[in-house]
């Protein structure tokens, strides 16, 4: 036995009835364009391009070598501070990981911890305890982004006046001190920015 599907009658009607209501009260016709109330339709033109004629983006971000540094500062820090048990990233802007260290016993939430401050901060070009206040409140908050952490410990790299990068640490028993030991490494590489 063969099942035929059919619309609703009244779906058959008004799908049609709409699509030609709605290209009437959209089209012109010649007495449209000669009328003194009608008013003309924009058309958008393809901006022109900016960034060169092949339509190409450069994008900054830290170089290997540059990355590891800053994690190996930050670690250095957090050690030197009795914190050896912490996970330093240094991610992108676009959250993608340029280098990371796991320090002795660091617990295995501090990994995801410290990429989130280190993409929060890259994300947003401000140190992420400056933008916990903007986390809170009722409903939807930054906060619900996929991806990011709004706690203290990640700090924005910048060069040329835009943030290229985020170092963050998870793992300290407080997040300023998480946020010490990423401005260590920031500090480390400071002078390699342009």
């Amino acid at each position: 036995m063969r099942t035929v599907h059919r619309l609703p009658r009244i779906l058959a009607i008004t799908v049609p009835l709409a699509a030609i209501v709605a290209t009437s009260a959209c089209g012109t016709s010649a007495s449209d364009e000669t009328s003194p109330t009608s008013t003309p339709v924009a058309t958008a033109a393809a901006p022109a391009p900016i960034d060169g004629a092949d339509g190409v983006v450069s994008q900054n971000r830290l170089g290997i070598g540059t990355a590891q540094a800053a994690a190996q500062a930050a670690v250095a820090k957090c050690q030197a501070d009795g914190l050896g048990f912490v996970t330093v990233s240094v991610v992108d802007r676009a959250g993608n990981v340029q280098a990371m260290l796991r320090g002795d016993n660091a617990a295995q939430h501090t990994v995801e911890a410290a990429r989130q401050k280190a993409y929060t901060a890259a994300a947003f070009g401000a140190n992420t305890s400056d933008l916990s206040e903007r986390a809170k409140g009722d409903g939807a908050t930054v906060a619900d982004l996929p991806g990011t952490l709004f706690l203290a410990g990640g700090v924005s790299v910048k060069s040329a006046g835009g943030s290229i990068a985020g170092i963050g640490v998870g793992g300290a028993p407080d997040g300023m001190r998480d946020q010490a030991c990423a401005a260590a490494g920031l500090d480390a590489i400071a002078g390699t920015l342009g």
